[in-house]
């Protein structure tokens, strides 16, 4: 596909050609611009120029990972979530738009605590919940807890913490399942506990065929009614917060009654079902007394 004199082609035209392959400019230029190695202004700048060997054939794997029904989001190998540019890969989920308004919630109620502020995301996957906070929240006196089971989790977490500046410093790591996973000297104590955890019944039909295939099914799955996860970070949130810290937890869109019922059963307080703006039932809150 040469369109030069010297037999070279240019990003406008790998640019224009990709566009066709995939059916869209912005995710050709997302392409082109991770196979360059260039982004923003400084590859609008280099579209006259010629394509390196080594780049044209980045972009045709990348290309050849697409037609084989792999997410755009895991041949990018990089994903924007509120103000991080989060590294992903099969490891963890994609992070999503409605995961976002989660972590909106939970920057939210932290900011209205007093510090010195302990917050806590269960089942970090990314960073993508844990690392906003950390970002967003102001620098002094405030810790934020990443805890995962999965291993290869916890690893592309680690590598997204560089990626936040000055708040990494506030950042820890925890391995293990839940609550498991945090020392035991912060039982009672945390202001904020965040969660998206897996919520997906095993049997859902909705569930997208790319989804199940290529997703992680240990964030995705949580048993036969989808609540096994759900139960238990609410079941441990009583213990785990201090008086009057909150429980921000993203769940399924038909999950609002049930988790309402677990909330109120838990003895946690101000239990509320906030919808996405998808307008589905997202984010489910509620707090110690």
């Amino acid at each position: 596909m040469a369109d030069r004199p010297d037999g070279t082609v240019s990003w406008r035209s790998l640019w224009t050609h990709t566009a066709v392959a995939v059916g869209g400019r912005p995710q050709a230029r997302w392409l082109c611009e991770t196979a360059s190695g260039r982004d923003g202004d400084e590859f609008l700048a280099e579209l006259e120029s010629p394509a390196s060997v080594r780049a044209v054939a980045h972009l045709d794997r990348m290309l050849a990972r697409l037609a084989g029904g792999e997410p755009l989001q895991y041949v990018l190998g990089r994903w924007g979530f509120r103000r991080l540019d989060l590294m992903i890969d099969r490891r963890v989920l994609i992070p999503r738009p409605e995961t976002e308004e989660v972590a909106g919630v939970a920057i939210d109620v932290a900011r209205a605590r007093p510090r010195p502020l302990l917050c806590a995301d269960l089942g970090t996957g990314s960073g993508a919940i844990g690392l906003s906070l950390a970002a967003e929240l102001p620098l002094e006196r405030v810790t934020v807890w990443l805890t995962d089971v999965s291993g290869d989790a916890l690893d592309v977490a680690r590598a997204n913490l560089a990626g936040i500046g000055r708040g990494a410093v506030n950042v820890r790591l925890g391995a293990g399942s839940w609550y498991d996973a945090l020392p035991d000297e912060l039982r009672g104590r945390l202001d904020v506990i965040v969660s998206n955890p897996p919520y997906v019944r095993f049997d859902d039909p909705s569930l997208e065929e790319v989804v199940r295939t290529w997703e992680p099914s240990i964030a995705l799955l949580a048993g036969p009614d989808g609540g096994d996860a759900l139960r238990t970070i609410i079941a441990g949130a009583p213990d785990w917060l201090a008086p009057g810290g909150s429980l921000v937890l993203e769940i399924g869109a038909d999950q609002g009654p049930a988790v309402t019922a677990m909330l109120s059963a838990a003895g946690l307080v101000d239990v509320e079902i906030r919808r996405d703006a998808a307008d589905r039932d997202r984010i489910a809150l509620a707090r110690r007394p």
